[in-house]
């Protein structure tokens, strides 16, 4: 679901998020439009907007856990987190967690990787939101997805800054619902 589709349609917060955002072409590899975010966390009020949407929007829901998907979910989740009284975990690339570890292995749309998460970070019947900056194939959220419920928690969401509106990836996140505040843009700037 997208915000707009949520009762923010004409807000003109997602304009400004959207705006915010850098198309740069064939980066990281030929083909790909690579939404590059960087406007959007380095412009205090866009990124106040982009927080606080995600945050009215999960305020009320009995959040305990915003995990944050590395790199880029972890610009987003620790405010969210703190914002709406829940505790941050990070979901980590292989090797970047000390300690012991659970690990889930997915598909990119450029190739395979990783996420790790500290054994205990979950306890059973937690309830967890699963924070990135962008979805795609939805490899990455159904990894974080299988990785938080392997440890018992009960995923209640998924939500990205950045998301097409026909993800092909939703298949792949199990039924879960996923907030979307944006589309990607398509001209370079």
């Amino acid at each position: 679901m997208f915000a707009a589709e949520n009762g923010l349609r004409g807000d003109p917060r997602l304009k400004g998020i959207s705006e915010a955002i850098r198309v740069v072409p064939n980066f990281p590899k030929p083909g790909i439009m690579f939404q590059d975010i960087t406007a959007v966390v380095s412009n205090h009020k866009v990124f106040k907007d982009t927080v606080d949407i995600f945050v009215d929007r999960y305020r009320d829901m009995g959040i305990s856990v915003v995990a944050g998907v590395e790199a880029r979910g972890f610009i987003f989740a620790p405010a969210i987190a703190l914002a709406i009284g829940a505790k941050f975990i990070p979901l980590r690339k292989p090797g970047k967690l000390p300690g012991e570890v659970i690990s889930e292995l997915y598909e990119l749309e450029y190739g395979n990787d990783c996420l790790e998460m500290h054994l205990g970070a979950v306890q059973h019947g937690e309830r967890a939101l699963v924070i990135d900056d962008i979805v795609a194939t939805g490899g990455t959220l159904s990894a974080a997805i299988r990785l938080l419920e392997r440890a018992g928690a009960e995923v209640v969401e998924c939500a990205c800054v950045i998301g097409l509106r026909e993800v092909e990836g939703r298949r792949r996140l199990d039924g879960k619902p996923l907030y979307i505040l944006v589309e990607p843009r398509q001209d370079s700037s």
